[in-house]
């Protein structure tokens, strides 16, 4: 079988004019992580790599262009996973540091915990020599512009979201040769949240999942409603009962409208390279390497191709 990378750039309703930066963020993103996997990387490699790529890209609500949280500060969250052994590593409301998905590797391969929140996540970066950045060089003049924007016009996270004026999660998902399967998702969170919220994103089972028996999950979406239906476990519970990566995600997106009557975006991979990117969000910009073709799309229905340049 080929290896296969799929990403996204957040599943909400992206406005014209942040439409093509995100369309060529996540292709970028999905190049990435599959030359990591040409070179002979892991799937595991590969979608940390893809992840910083979208982290990197201020176009996108993590790490550099983060959303900022009621006190106009940065909070971020992030996950990955290894479908191999099922290790996993988190961090949430972590500040100071461009590229949050390292560190939550960090936290898988280096303690013997499964996440670290706040001051502690800090600290342990601190302790292994990962590098901290102002807080000003991760934020942009277009998110500090639409917090001052929200901040004045709006109350409540849930009103902001509802008004799709939501800036979304960024994931990865792979298969390498071998057939290892892993994930990774990274956020900022939703604009003007509670200090201290943490959604989805960074909690296992629901803004992510891995598990070589079955496949990898990258959720989007409204993180409050994510996590009630424990979205990423719940897509790959519908694959090991038979369910194609496609139908396991519209099911269980369904599902969640249908529970708690809200939207949102996966990206799905199996073992065998079977793959999806599905949502029931205005759009959702996401990107997939097969074999030497290069899918992308942003709006419903849209799947669009062309040649891998190597």
């Amino acid at each position: 079988m080929s290896a296969v990378v799929v990403v996204h750039g957040g599943a909400w309703a992206i406005p014209d004019e942040l439409a093509k930066a995100s369309v060529d963020g996540v292709k970028a993103a999905a190049r990435e992580g599959s030359s990591v996997l040409r070179s002979g990387g892991s799937a595991l490699d590969a979608v940390e790599a893809a992840v910083r790529a979208l982290e990197d890209n201020t176009v996108f609500n993590a790490g550099h262009g983060a959303t900022l949280n009621i006190d106009g500060e940065l909070e971020m969250d992030a996950i990955i996973m290894d479908g191999k052994t099922l290790a996993s590593g988190a961090v949430s409301s972590v500040k100071n540091i461009a590229n949050p998905v390292s560190l939550a590797r960090a936290v898988m391969e280096k303690t013997p915990h499964a996440m670290l929140t706040g001051r502690g996540a800090n600290l342990f970066a601190e302790s292994i020599g990962v590098s901290t950045v102002s807080a000003d060089s991760l934020i942009t003049k277009y998110e500090r512009k639409e917090w001052e924007l929200r901040k004045k016009y709006m109350t409540g996270v849930m009103e902001e979201f509802n008004l799709e004026w939501a800036h979304d999660t960024v994931g990865a998902v792979a298969v390498d040769c071998a057939e290892n399967v892993a994930c990774a998702t990274s956020t900022g969170g939703i604009r003007n949240k509670m200090v201290g919220r943490v959604g989805d994103s960074p909690i296992i089972g629901c803004g992510g999942y891995a598990d070589n028996l079955s496949g990898a999950v990258s959720c989007t979406g409204h993180g409050e409603s994510i996590l009630k239906v424990t979205l990423a476990r719940l897509i790959l519970s519908h694959i090991e009962q038979g369910k194609s990566v496609s139908d396991a995600s519209q099911l269980s997106l369904q599902t969640m409208g249908d529970r708690v009557q809200s939207a949102g975006g996966a990206i799905v991979v199996s073992p065998s390279g079977q793959w999806a990117a599905t949502f029931t969000t205005v759009r959702m910009a996401w990107a997939a390497v097969e074999h030497d073709v290069l899918w992308f799309g942003l709006d419903p229905n849209e799947k669009q191709e062309e040649m891998l340049r190597l």
